[in-house]
Protein backbone atom coordinates (compact mmCIF):
# COMPACT_ATOMS: atom_id res chain seq x y z
CA UNK A 1 0.00 0.00 0.00
CA UNK A 2 1.54 3.38 -1.07
CA UNK A 3 1.08 6.06 1.19
CA UNK A 4 1.92 9.34 -0.47
CA UNK A 5 2.97 12.30 2.51
CA UNK A 6 2.51 15.16 1.80
CA UNK A 7 5.30 18.10 1.99
CA UNK A 8 4.94 20.51 4.73
CA UNK A 9 4.54 24.16 3.49
CA UNK A 10 3.09 27.23 4.72
CA UNK A 11 -0.90 27.57 5.79
CA UNK A 12 -2.61 29.01 1.71
CA UNK A 13 -5.49 30.55 0.63
CA UNK A 14 -6.77 29.80 -2.61
CA UNK A 15 -9.28 32.56 -3.16
CA UNK A 16 -10.84 35.24 -0.71
CA UNK A 17 -13.97 37.22 -1.77
CA UNK A 18 -16.86 39.28 -0.18
CA UNK A 19 -20.27 39.34 -2.15
CA UNK A 20 -23.53 41.27 -1.14
CA UNK A 21 -26.29 39.68 -0.24
CA UNK A 22 -27.75 39.53 -4.15
CA UNK A 23 -24.10 37.34 -4.78
CA UNK A 24 -22.57 40.12 -7.15
CA UNK A 25 -18.37 40.84 -6.25
CA UNK A 26 -17.34 43.63 -4.50
CA UNK A 27 -14.05 42.46 -3.54
CA UNK A 28 -12.50 39.20 -4.77
CA UNK A 29 -8.36 37.96 -5.16
CA UNK A 30 -7.77 34.77 -6.45
CA UNK A 31 -4.07 33.65 -4.93
CA UNK A 32 -3.72 30.10 -7.82
CA UNK A 33 -4.06 31.39 -11.51
CA UNK A 34 -4.38 27.94 -12.45
CA UNK A 35 -7.60 27.49 -10.37
CA UNK A 36 -9.72 30.06 -12.18
CA UNK A 37 -8.15 31.53 -14.62
CA UNK A 38 -10.89 33.80 -16.26
CA UNK A 39 -12.73 36.51 -14.68
CA UNK A 40 -15.76 34.26 -16.24
CA UNK A 41 -14.80 30.94 -14.71
CA UNK A 42 -14.18 32.99 -11.38
CA UNK A 43 -17.86 34.86 -11.14
CA UNK A 44 -19.11 31.50 -11.95
CA UNK A 45 -17.24 30.05 -9.38
CA UNK A 46 -18.51 32.43 -7.23
CA UNK A 47 -22.30 31.96 -8.34
CA UNK A 48 -22.12 28.42 -6.97
CA UNK A 49 -20.81 29.33 -3.71
CA UNK A 50 -22.79 31.88 -2.84
CA UNK A 51 -26.19 29.50 -4.53
CA UNK A 52 -24.84 27.04 -1.94
CA UNK A 53 -24.29 28.87 0.93
CA UNK A 54 -26.40 32.01 1.15
CA UNK A 55 -28.96 30.36 2.67
CA UNK A 56 -27.36 27.76 4.54
CA UNK A 57 -26.56 28.10 8.37
CA UNK A 58 -23.05 26.33 8.14
CA UNK A 59 -20.08 28.15 8.24
CA UNK A 60 -17.98 25.54 5.83
CA UNK A 61 -19.11 24.20 2.78
CA UNK A 62 -17.23 21.74 0.26
CA UNK A 63 -17.70 22.60 -3.57
CA UNK A 64 -15.58 21.92 -6.58
CA UNK A 65 -12.59 19.90 -4.16
CA UNK A 66 -12.23 23.05 -2.00
CA UNK A 67 -12.48 24.20 1.54
CA UNK A 68 -14.73 27.09 1.82
CA UNK A 69 -14.81 29.06 4.97
CA UNK A 70 -17.58 31.55 4.82
CA UNK A 71 -19.67 34.06 7.44
CA UNK A 72 -22.39 36.63 6.77
CA UNK A 73 -22.91 39.92 8.48
CA UNK A 74 -25.69 42.53 7.28
CA UNK A 75 -26.46 42.59 3.60
CA UNK A 76 -22.60 40.90 2.42
CA UNK A 77 -21.23 37.42 2.73
CA UNK A 78 -17.04 36.89 3.15
CA UNK A 79 -15.31 33.87 1.57
CA UNK A 80 -12.38 32.34 2.12
CA UNK A 81 -11.41 29.19 -0.36
CA UNK A 82 -8.29 26.75 0.21
CA UNK A 83 -7.47 23.40 -1.25
CA UNK A 84 -9.28 20.30 0.17
CA UNK A 85 -6.46 19.53 2.37
CA UNK A 86 -6.00 23.00 4.09
CA UNK A 87 -6.67 23.45 7.68
CA UNK A 88 -10.38 24.65 8.33
CA UNK A 89 -9.55 25.94 11.43
CA UNK A 90 -7.17 28.49 10.31
CA UNK A 91 -9.04 29.35 7.27
CA UNK A 92 -11.86 30.16 9.85
CA UNK A 93 -8.71 32.38 11.43
CA UNK A 94 -8.61 34.24 8.34
CA UNK A 95 -12.23 34.86 8.09
CA UNK A 96 -12.70 36.18 11.85
CA UNK A 97 -9.25 38.06 10.96
CA UNK A 98 -10.73 40.03 8.09
CA UNK A 99 -14.32 40.37 9.37
CA UNK A 100 -12.99 41.56 12.75
CA UNK A 101 -10.26 44.11 11.52
CA UNK A 102 -13.01 45.35 8.80
CA UNK A 103 -15.25 45.66 12.00
CA UNK A 104 -12.72 47.82 13.75
CA UNK A 105 -11.81 50.20 10.43
CA UNK A 106 -15.29 50.37 9.59
CA UNK A 107 -16.40 51.33 13.18
CA UNK A 108 -18.63 48.28 13.34
CA UNK A 109 -20.64 49.28 10.64
CA UNK A 110 -19.49 46.47 8.14
CA UNK A 111 -22.09 46.18 5.09
CA UNK A 112 -22.25 47.25 1.21
CA UNK A 113 -22.07 50.71 1.08
CA UNK A 114 -19.12 51.41 3.84
CA UNK A 115 -17.09 48.89 2.25
CA UNK A 116 -17.39 49.85 -1.24
CA UNK A 117 -16.60 53.64 0.54
CA UNK A 118 -13.80 52.42 2.04
CA UNK A 119 -12.32 49.72 -0.70
CA UNK A 120 -8.77 50.75 -0.63
CA UNK A 121 -8.86 50.19 3.08
CA UNK A 122 -10.77 46.77 2.67
CA UNK A 123 -8.00 46.16 0.10
CA UNK A 124 -4.77 47.01 2.48
CA UNK A 125 -6.65 44.84 4.99
CA UNK A 126 -6.91 41.74 2.82
CA UNK A 127 -3.09 42.24 1.60
CA UNK A 128 -2.01 42.27 4.93
CA UNK A 129 -3.76 39.37 6.34
CA UNK A 130 -2.12 37.38 3.47
CA UNK A 131 0.31 37.62 0.48
CA UNK A 132 0.52 35.75 -2.16
CA UNK A 133 -2.14 33.19 -0.70
CA UNK A 134 0.37 32.80 2.15
CA UNK A 135 -1.33 33.25 5.26
CA UNK A 136 0.60 36.56 7.07
CA UNK A 137 -1.59 37.25 10.17
CA UNK A 138 -4.45 36.25 11.69
CA UNK A 139 -4.64 38.88 14.80
CA UNK A 140 -6.72 41.84 13.80
CA UNK A 141 -5.10 44.49 16.23
CA UNK A 142 -1.72 43.47 14.48
CA UNK A 143 -3.64 44.13 11.03
CA UNK A 144 -5.38 47.47 12.16
CA UNK A 145 -2.25 48.81 13.76
CA UNK A 146 -0.50 47.97 10.65
CA UNK A 147 -2.81 48.92 7.70
CA UNK A 148 -3.23 52.31 9.89
CA UNK A 149 -6.69 53.15 8.02
CA UNK A 150 -9.50 55.46 9.23
CA UNK A 151 -12.54 55.15 7.55
CA UNK A 152 -13.51 59.03 9.16
CA UNK A 153 -10.90 60.22 6.99
CA UNK A 154 -12.28 61.92 4.31
CA UNK A 155 -10.82 61.51 1.05
CA UNK A 156 -9.19 64.21 -1.02
CA UNK A 157 -12.07 64.50 -3.78
CA UNK A 158 -14.37 65.09 -1.08
CA UNK A 159 -12.18 67.51 0.80
CA UNK A 160 -13.33 71.35 0.09
CA UNK A 161 -9.81 73.37 -0.94
CA UNK A 162 -9.95 75.35 2.54
CA UNK A 163 -9.76 72.10 4.14
CA UNK A 164 -7.07 71.05 2.36
CA UNK A 165 -4.88 74.19 2.10
CA UNK A 166 -5.22 73.90 6.00
CA UNK A 167 -4.18 70.39 6.06
CA UNK A 168 -1.26 71.73 3.87
CA UNK A 169 0.21 74.50 6.17
CA UNK A 170 -0.48 72.31 9.29
CA UNK A 171 2.08 69.31 7.73
CA UNK A 172 4.37 72.15 6.60
CA UNK A 173 4.50 74.00 10.13
CA UNK A 174 4.69 70.59 11.78
CA UNK A 175 7.94 69.79 9.75
CA UNK A 176 9.26 73.07 10.30
CA UNK A 177 8.84 72.99 14.20
CA UNK A 178 10.96 69.65 14.25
Amino acid sequence: MDSVALEPSLYTVKAIFILDNDGNRLLSKYYDTELYPSMKEQKNFENNVFNKTHKADNEIAFLEGLTIVYKSSIDLFFYVVGSAQENELMLMAVLNCLFESLSQILRKNVERRCVLDNLDGVFLVVDEIIDGGVILESDPQQVVEKVNYKADDNPLSEQSVAQVLQSAKEQIKWSILK
